[in-house]
């Protein structure tokens, strides 16, 4: 798996067109804290138990259609999520695996707060939220 900033993945994806963008936060954190724009959605966990979702490979599976040629960028809330999600893709036989720094939100800060250390939104990138 290889690691990207988020302003590197989004030059990675502008040129990789055949690129599968995959936020793998809960539904909940998609929609109520917003996404970067053109991500799909598959949770790697889910509440209300945040169980690992049984379904996560063979979702990204269906929509990458031919996983292992097709790169799979991953992004959760801060870079840790999606580290074990892309390990499990790998451990599918995904070959060509990235995981997002930082994640959407960044790291905490002091007063324990997510969006002033780093992150998509932190670094200016097109997001949206429903």
């Amino acid at each position: 798996m290889e690691h990207l900033t988020p302003k590197e993945t989004a030059e990675f994806l502008s040129r990789n067109a055949d690129a599968l963008f995959v936020d793998c936060r809960s539904e909940m954190e998609f929609f109520f804290v917003g996404h970067p724009a053109g991500v799909l959605q598959v949770p790697w966990i889910e509440g209300p138990d945040w169980d690992i979702n049984p379904n996560f490979v063979a979702d990204v599976r269906k929509l990458a259609d031919d996983a292992h040629l097709r790169p799979i960028v991953l992004i959760c809330r801060s870079g840790n999520r999606s580290v074990d999600a892309g390990k499990a893709l790998e451990a599918d036989g995904f070959g060509k695996v990235y995981n997002v720094l930082h994640g959407f939100e960044g790291e905490l800060d002091d007063n324990h707060h997510r969006g002033s250390l780093g992150g998509w939104r932190f670094d200016g990138l097109p997001w949206e939220q429903c």
